[in-house]
């Protein structure tokens, strides 16, 4: 009997070495280091054998979704504010709930609309342009944010540079592209013709948000062409919100001090 108990826990201990080996193999990452524990799971609560198999293909599938998210997040470059639960929209002059709830809903996302988010420093663009490419990202849209002069350093360097290169490329793919602080920095022609071509490529395939403080006519003058610059706004405004944010800098209603008040 003795014998038999050793030969048998034997036969499971090198059944489990194989099924790891082959989930390796398989690369089921998320399965490899939990065979034993659901298989002894399913001994004791008396599981199916296909109620075990749902099980631990439940878990290398929820492990994967969970990995892709973390990838894509990492991909976004996102802000540290970028959660929408944190946009305060009780003041007048900012965007009402209800439409932050309906942007929040992606319809003009899947319409291939674009949004303008124009208004002064600090009345909450960048948050919102954050809050909604995460949103979109969560919702498994390829979305990334990154200010104009990181996708203007990108267009610069894409033919010279690996990295500008990848990210090149995983822009073009994009669903949604958030260009924060767009018109800040002056462009020289060449630069301005890089960042039309590169907007024309991606025209009624991705959707683009900008944040602004520069209304359309005044960026003219920061391209220096306004023959690039109607172009650019043709294709920008076909299918557009524009959406007007006011009011006092939240930064600075809310900015803090390294000396205490003296009483």
């Amino acid at each position: 009997m003795k014998t038999y108990l050793i030969h048998d826990y034997n036969h499971t201990m090198e059944t489990l070495e194989t099924i790891k080996k082959q989930c390796q193999l398989l690369r089921l990452g998320a399965v490899t280091g939990k065979v034993e524990a659901l298989a002894d799971r399913a001994a004791a609560e008396g599981l199916s054998y296909l109620e075990f198999i749902r099980q631990l293909l439940d878990g290398e599938l929820e492990d994967r979704r969970r990995r892709d998210q973390q990838r894509r997040e990492k991909a976004a470059c996102l802000p540290l504010n970028h959660h929408l639960e944190q946009y305060d929209s009780s003041r007048e002059e900012r965007l009402p709930k209800a439409r932050l709830e309906q942007l929040k809903e992606l319809t003009w996302l899947d319409q291939n609309y674009n949004i303008i988010l124009m208004g002064p420093s600090g009345t909450g663009k960048t948050m919102l342009s954050a809050g909604l490419c995460y949103h979109a990202v969560k919702n498994g849209y390829r979305a990334y944010f990154r200010t104009m002069e990181q996708l203007m350093t990108v267009l610069r360097t894409k033919d010279i540079a690996t990295v500008a290169r990848a990210d090149y490329a995983r822009l073009t793919r994009a669903q949604l592209i958030v260009i924060d602080d767009m018109m800040m920095i002056s462009q020289s022609k060449m630069e301005a013709n890089a960042f039309f071509h590169f907007i024309n490529t991606l025209h009624e395939k991705t959707s683009f948000i900008i944040t602004t403080n520069k209304s359309p006519k005044q960026w003219v003058e920061i391209l220096g062409d306004e023959v690039i610059t109607t172009a650019l706004l043709d294709r920008l405004l076909y299918r557009c919100e524009i959406i007007g944010l006011a009011g006092e800098s939240y930064r600075m209603q809310n900015r803090k001090s390294i000396f205490e008040t003296i009483g």
